[in-house]
């Protein structure tokens, strides 16, 4: 092969190499990802919640309208309203500020959040109450519902099948609905998950199937075998949350964020 040859075989090489990795740095949901006006401390968690591979399990598309149940502090939604920004929807649900002093002051961050961030200005916010006192938002007009370890908040006020049954109502028919749940094992009792702040993989599956949900599939993305579920305050003795302070710090840390199941349900 003389040096022409050679060369324009390298220059080739070259731009296919440069294509592929133009294609990959393009890919909406990491970019969504790795946008810099996500809070470092929210970035610094990527690396147990696995958002990426999360969303792609879900099949978020940028131009979806999608409901993000008790949005909590935004982890999420920093990484979901940026990528649905230019051609989808994001509405999250967020407490009600009259409903107690906890309440109030989450929304009110949250509020702040929405006020100062970047690409938040199309975001809608939906006031709930868990229960439910009224319908959510209107019916059958979202692509994709998405929840992110919100079941046992709602399972400890008796409310995780009214609250599921929200999600399913708020669906076009073929919607779909992304769930992220601390695990317990499926022989915990309820007592158990009401307080540990873990759920059963078999009861969110047997409860999303009650108010007429399918079960698509169910991911290993965001497990955690480190994880023993027999701590002494529950989910919150391991991070972020470190409820022990100092006692035992280096051994929580060791292990992490909690064993979650990831599951993805269709209205059908």
């Amino acid at each position: 092969m003389n040096k022409r040859k050679l060369s324009n075989t390298f220059l080739c090489s070259l731009l296919f190499l440069i294509g592929c990795s133009q294609s990959v740095s393009q890919d909406p949901i990491q970019l969504a990802v790795e946008n810099t006006n996500r809070t470092k401390k929210f970035t610094e968690r990527d690396k147990f919640r696995n958002p990426a591979a999360t969303l792609n399990f879900f099949g978020i598309k940028p131009d979806m309208k999608v409901l993000e149940l008790s949005a909590g502090g935004g982890w999420y939604t920093e990484i979901l309203a940026p990528l649905l920004y230019d051609s989808g929807q994001l509405v999250v649900t967020h407490h009600d500020p009259k409903a107690g002093a906890y309440q109030k002051r989450s929304r009110e961050n949250f509020d702040n959040k929405v006020a100062s961030h970047p690409r938040f200005d199309k975001l809608k916010v939906a006031t709930t109450h868990v229960p439910p006192k009224k319908a959510y938002v209107k019916a059958e007009t979202f692509d994709m519902v998405l929840t992110f370890r919100n079941l046992h908040n709602w399972l400890s006020r008796d409310a995780m099948q009214d609250v599921m049954e929200e999600a399913f109502n708020a669906l076009k028919s073929g919607g779909t609905f992304g769930v992220v749940e601390h695990r317990a094992d499926d022989t915990a009792s309820l007592e158990y998950m009401k307080n540990s702040g873990y759920v059963s993989q078999a009861l969110a599956i047997k409860v999303a199937q009650q108010v007429g949900f399918t079960l698509v599939s169910s991911s290993e993305i965001n497990a955690n075998p480190k994880d023993t579920k027999d701590h002494p305050k529950g989910v919150w003795t391991l991070l972020p949350n470190l409820r022990l302070g100092e006692e035992d710090k280096d051994k929580y840390i060791a292990i992490g964020e909690s064993d979650r199941m990831t599951l993805l349900f269709v209205k059908e």
